[in-house]
């Protein structure tokens, strides 16, 4: 499938939308619907009962129900916004609700997993489209989301064969017309291609807050009292959703444990540099890797400016992928 799908002149609207899980993505697409007058009638559902009234008292749903299936039904689009763990359960929830010409998609950051557990309860004449908008904060819950988290941000289709590709164009005009770039891949090469931009940096921040955590010579007064900005940017990152990161692990374990294993490959070389005193070898580690910051400030996916461009004293919601 090439970006050619993403046809223009197609309308992004869809008549009515159900949002199942109302939390950061969920809250956010729902306020990006909203702005954009993208849809007639948007019907939400969380699991939480206080989450779903806070969601009707925010304002970014027109209706939430006690059911996905009920929330699912009569949907044009159904937008499987929960953890990646849970994904196959709601799908057999919904799969009796869902009426034909419908489109399915998901914003979970892994995709191999969603097609293997979602794919098997998805009717026939129904389009299940796996989506991924790489978007996101450290905050969660349905007050964490606004409209613009997914401006100039990437979202990533990943068609299964056979795909309908005028849903599919229908899918990314909607994806765009909330703010985002469009692009597809593969399932098992987003899962590649995410497993070192998105999920190993998290990984490697969880555990270097833990490892400061765990150690005595240093209290963990001081680690707060002291933080430099690089220990601040790591504690963002491991300050992200436990159920979300846990079930990325469980399902892209594959793609995960390949990058692990090169990164360890590259630490202990990282490691001999130090050890044997490599200067040259240091310096060119360090202007290689200065590069990719330039060319992602190029490509506009972060700000120049200092501290990436956050207030110290009133941040703004800082966007990066997760």
């Amino acid at each position: 499938m090439s970006d050619e799908s993403t046809a223009k002149n197609v309308d992004p609207r869809y008549k009515r939308v159900a949002i199942i899980g109302l939390g950061l993505i969920g809250g956010s697409l729902g306020h990006a619907i909203k702005r954009g007058k993208l849809a007639d009638h948007i019907a939400g559902y969380a699991h939480s009962e206080a989450t779903r009234k806070r969601a009707m008292e925010i304002g970014f749903v027109d209706s939430v129900h006690p059911t996905a299936a009920e929330a699912a039904r009569d949907a044009d689009l159904v937008v499987l916004c929960v953890p990646v763990g849970a994904l196959g359960q709601v799908a057999a929830e919904i799969e009796k609700s869902l009426k034909p010409g419908a489109t399915v998609t998901d914003v979970g950051s892994v995709k191999n997993a969603v097609v293997r557990d979602v794919g098997p309860f998805i009717p026939d004449g129904v389009h299940f489209i796996p989506g991924h908008p790489i978007a996101g904060t450290e905050q969660s819950g349905p007050d964490a989301g606004f409209a613009e988290l997914f401006d100039d941000r990437w979202c990533i289709l990943t068609p299964i064969p056979g795909a309908d590709r005028a849903a599919v164009a229908k899918l990314g005009a909607f994806w765009e017309a909330c703010g985002s770039r469009v692009d597809f891949m593969e399932p098992k090469h987003h899962d590649l291609v995410l497993a070192i931009t998105s999920h190993l940096p998290h990984l490697i921040a969880y555990n270097i807050v833990g490892t400061a955590d765990d150690m005595e010579t240093v209290t963990r007064s001081e680690v707060i009292k002291y933080s430099a900005g690089g220990f601040r940017d790591f504690t963002r990152l491991a300050a992200s959703d436990p159920t979300m990161w846990r079930d990325v692990c469980l399902n892209n374990k594959d793609a995960i444990l390949e990058m692990l294993g090169r990164f360890s490959e590259d630490l202990s070389a990282l490691q001999r540099s130090i050890r044997w005193g490599d200067g040259d070898g240091l310096f060119e580690l360090f202007t290689r890797t200065r590069a990719i910051r330039r060319s992602i400030i190029d490509a506009g996916q972060d700000n120049p400016a200092p501290n990436f461009g956050r207030n110290p004293t009133h941040a703004e919601p800082d966007k990066s992928d997760q």
